[in-house]
């Protein structure tokens, strides 16, 4: 319910409208010029098509020169590696909890430990995945090569493929998170990835986005949403950027408090949504009937708080290219190698299409060799384009199905087109076999926005697709020989968010765990379905 101070802010909306709509057609002129300027970078991203492993090989080794008189770089002597193969040799593999002891020192401000001078900056992890925060260094060279380059980046793609774009006449609208002095350290800070840019851009692009700083840095977030609805409306948004699930949050929150029927009634000029952080593709349905135009462009990026990993370059096609020169060496482990004592580590040049990889980066961040917990799988090598496939810690192999978010992203889109229903959000994880279960079976909480007409007809599409996706989940649901025909229970409207709430997840980069090998977040979640209903 709005306030009537609220509907008298809305009062001079049809007069902004006009205004948008009458600006003078200078976009030409601007476009050219940016073009002009992105030449240089297009080309540069055209060699990653003939010199990928020259490129790797040099940053790897500008890395390692850099951080030699580190701490770390002390430790494994990187003033004498001379190789790769010294490289992958002396160095371990790494995760949070064994280079936790030197990013603590960091916190506390010492200087030279994973990377040259004193880093100030940390962004907090998101996800549920894991209860502990984790605390990521965002050095001065990852903010500028990185994460800004991916920035910068993805305007020069698109401007590319979309030369008559109107993009630059309005502004950006960007749902961010917040951040906090540390309080171990009065020099040190932490926050959302997306909050640290904010604090970090120059001060010449708040001209360019919205909503103004103080509003994008507030931490409640439903206080956030009612500043930017009040704030954005009167301005000429033209895109949006972030995570999908909590930008539909906010645009459904944008549409009841101006009482417009879709966002194209309060910014016209919408031509874009820049999102990332988890699959869109549940999503989708949703951004067409809040963005009914046939025009309106969709680009999907992969970057995380370890890094800016690549940019969707064809509009055509949802692969992302692999973004080559920001600061990052990747390296690539089989899954079918997790968990081994000595796993095949793969540098780019030696994967494979269509082999489910966890990825392993060497950082300008002070990471080395480090598992940032996301799978992917190449669909090209020439140039390198991958699609993301889940997390080495979100599966389902309680019976040995090997049920990745890939599989069940397509499964459950299967089911919703041949259903029509429309998924808000999911997460599923194993029915355990006991006394009166003699086999087991898979259980999925589903937050529907549109409900099949059958949950019956759902569920065996669901289940049909599993297995033409995955030869594993096949054989064991082959006669029901292991698996049982999986469960789908529809969950309230509310219960993702509300369970989401009382984990303090909400806004920022946070996300819902889609599969579990266990039941903790089934039984929190049926849980807080218990209450509401």
């Amino acid at each position: 319910m709005l306030s009537s101070s609220d509907c008298m802010k809305i009062s001079s909306f049809n007069h902004h409208k006009n205004q948008i709509n009458n600006q003078p057609d200078y976009m030409a002129i601007v476009n050219s010029i940016i073009n002009w300027i992105n030449y240089k970078r297009i080309y540069q991203i055209d060699l990653y098509l003939e010199h990928a492993r020259d490129i790797q090989e040099e940053l790897l080794f500008d890395l390692i020169g850099s951080a030699r008189y580190c701490e770390w770089g002390k430790k494994y002597d990187y003033e004498s590696m001379a190789s790769l193969k010294d490289f992958q040799k002396r160095v371990p593999i790494s995760t949070y909890e064994t280079i936790e002891p030197y990013i603590s020192q960091m916190i506390e401000g010492k200087k030279n430990i994973l990377w040259p001078g004193e880093i100030k900056w940390f962004a907090k992890s998101s996800g549920t995945t894991n209860a502990k925060s984790k605390f990521i260094p965002v050095s001065k060279e990852s903010l500028a090569e990185c994460h800004f380059q991916g920035g910068k980046d993805v305007l020069a793609i698109y401007l590319k493929n979309f030369p008559e774009t109107r993009l630059l006449s309005g502004k950006s609208l960007t749902l961010g998170g917040s951040h906090r002095i540390n309080s171990m350290n009065n020099n040190s800070f932490y926050g959302d990835l997306s909050a640290i840019m904010i604090e970090n851009l120059p001060f010449w692009t708040d001209f360019h986005r919205t909503p103004p700083t103080e509003i994008a840095l507030i931490e409640l977030f439903e206080k956030k949403i009612e500043e930017i609805a009040k704030t954005s409306i009167h301005e000429n948004v033209t895109s949006f950027a972030g995570v999908p699930s909590w930008n539909l949050v906010l645009m459904k929150y944008i549409l009841e408090f101006t009482g417009k029927s879709n966002l194209l009634e309060v910014w016209p000029n919408l031509e874009v949504f820049i999102h990332g952080g988890i699959a869109f593709e549940p999503y989708r349905e949703q951004f067409r009937k809040l963005i009914p135009s046939d025009t309106m462009q969709y680009m999907e990026t992969y970057n995380a708080s370890e890094g800016f990993f690549a940019i969707q370059d064809d509009p055509s096609s949802s692969d992302m290219l692999l973004m080559l020169d920001y600061g990052i060496f990747y390296e690539f482990i089989p899954m079918s190698e997790i968990g081994s004592d000595s796993p095949i580590v793969l540098p780019l040049w030696e994967v494979e299409t269509g082999v489910n990889y966890a990825i392993v980066i060497s950082t300008n961040g002070g990471l080395w060799r480090y598992m940032i917990g996301d799978t992917v799988m190449f669909t090209t090598k020439n140039p390198y384009k991958l699609r993301i496939t889940g997390r080495t810690k979100q599966f389902i192999n309680a019976f040995g199905e090997e049920i990745i978010v890939d599989n069940a992203e397509r499964a459950l889109l299967a089911a919703s087109v041949q259903t029509g229903a429309v998924i808000s959000e999911y997460s599923a994880g194993p029915i355990f076999m006991s006394d009166k279960a003699k086999k087991g079976s898979h259980e999925w909480l589903i937050e529907f926005e549109k409900a099949p007409d059958s949950i019956e007809n759902f569920t065996n599409f669901l289940d049909l697709k599993l297995q033409e996706l995955n030869s594993d989940y096949e054989a064991k649901r082959f006669k029901s020989s292991t698996l049982e025909r999986p469960k789908v229970v529809v969950v309230p409207k509310g219960t993702f968010l509300q369970w989401m709430h009382e984990k303090g997840k909400v806004g920022g980069q946070n996300k819902v765990p889609r599969l579990s090998n266990n039941r903790e977040y089934l039984d929190e979640l049926l849980a807080i379905n218990l209450k509401i209903e």
